[in-house]
């Protein structure tokens, strides 16, 4: 009997162990390490789709292809990203898979859907690019990738010259109704590193845009569209703190949207880190009645689905 559908946002530390080298051997060891996690939530009676980031591994491969530009054309930023949802998709195929013939759930199929995520051209962060991404450069390397391919370019804090690309919330789910089909019959893994953001035109044709996509937010937008029970965001850290890493530091059991509200006006939550899972946490409760979001680390899911434990945003 199910218990009720749950859309997880996967952090970081659920694909690369801080400290060990950025090898993709490596990265299946840590997703096996996941995926035993994973696989307790669905041997407790859960329906589950999962969404995960990919912001070292698309740098990886955007540096490969930078690096090997006298051989081979680069790849576009778009192109990069769906090769990055491919192979991590992979990995947490081949991880859940073993996971979960461990839980006797072995006849539960898992399937990394490539997924594109519509923008809109006029979201503001067009206009102003913020997420660094690829290689450090030299100012006079920054120059000439400006002239010649038209990237914006931006010191990054006394270590060199990267380039920014926008950061634009995502509207539509381009495969959503494929989601929905398999959903009742499958795991979904979905929109890796907040899916490839596209653009429409007026034929309906969509083309890749050199853009990053917040994850917690591409996980809500699914979350909605699927109408699940809870919006599972999964981090370093067991609960939300408010006053982070002060000595009045407060752990938080539970708050209300109202209360959540106040904290991101009141400067609690980092940009980037924290505050975007709050804002996507905010933003599913309010999309309609007894909805729920929970954040909490990987290796306490289990427990704070159970109540024991992690951070609950309620109406």
């Amino acid at each position: 009997m199910c218990k009720g559908k749950i859309v997880i946002a996967l952090g970081g530390n659920a694909l690369q162990a801080f400290g060990s080298p950025p090898t993709a051997e490596c990265q299946l060891e840590v997703v096996r390490k996941t995926s035993d996690y994973i696989a307790q939530i669905v041997a407790s009676d859960y329906e589950i789709a999962l969404v995960h980031g990919n912001g070292p591994q698309v740098g990886r491969i955007l540096l490969a292809s930078e690096t090997a530009k006298e051989v081979v054309p680069p790849l576009p930023f778009d192109v990069c990203g769906a090769m990055s949802q491919g192979y991590i998709g992979y990995h947490l195929q081949q991880g859940m898979h073993e996971a979960l013939v461990k839980v006797k759930k072995g006849h539960i199929p898992v399937i990394t859907v490539v997924t594109q995520m519509l923008v809109d051209y006029d979201d503001p962060a067009f206009q102003e690019p913020t997420k660094p991404i690829g290689p450090f450069y030299s100012e006079e390397e920054a120059q000439k990738l400006s002239a010649d391919k038209k990237y914006v370019m931006k010191e990054d804090s006394g270590r060199g010259w990267r380039r920014v690309v926008p950061s634009p919330i995502p509207k539509r789910i381009v495969e959503i109704d494929t989601i929905r089909r398999l959903w009742d019959s499958t795991i979904v893994v979905f929109a890796g590193g907040g899916g490839i953001p596209v653009v429409e035109h007026e034929d309906g044709s969509y083309e890749g845009v050199a853009a990053v996509i917040d994850k917690d937010y591409a996980a809500e937008l699914l979350a909605e569209e699927i109408g699940v029970d809870t919006l599972l965001i999964l981090t370093e850290v067991e609960k939300v703190s408010i006053n982070y890493k002060k000595p009045d530091q407060r752990d938080l059991d539970e708050m209300t949207v109202r209360e959540a509200k106040q904290y991101v006006e009141e400067g609690h939550f980092a940009p980037g880190s924290m505050l975007p899972k709050v804002q996507a946490a905010m933003k599913f409760v309010e999309s309609g009645t007894g909805k729920t979001a929970i954040i909490t680390s990987l290796y306490k899911a289990v427990d704070a689905l159970d109540g024991k434990t992690g951070t609950r945003i309620v109406g």
